[in-house]
């Protein structure tokens, strides 16, 4: 297990909307998109973590330290408009 990883996992499950979104579709695949090699254990254990916990603790967190996120769907329509 990589402490490294799964701690850079979590900050961008807390920072970043469109990577929680994806990690919880398929958490192998998003981990490998910022470089973070999890195991099927820390996988399981991040998995754990209710989405919406991390949806209220980024609420507390500055927006400086967050991404901007815009819905891929909604970028799709914006830009047809």
């Amino acid at each position: 297990m990589s402490q490294r990883s799964v701690e850079r996992t979590l900050g961008r499950l807390v920072t970043d909307p469109g990577f929680r979104e994806a990690f919880f579709r398929n958490p192998s695949e998003a981990g490998l998109r910022i470089g973070a090699e999890l195991t099927r254990q820390e996988i399981e254990a991040l998995l754990r973590v209710p989405p919406a916990a991390l949806v209220e603790f980024s609420r507390c967190l500055d927006d400086r330290i967050c991404r901007l996120h815009i819905r891929h769907e909604l970028a799709e329509q914006e830009s047809r408009q």
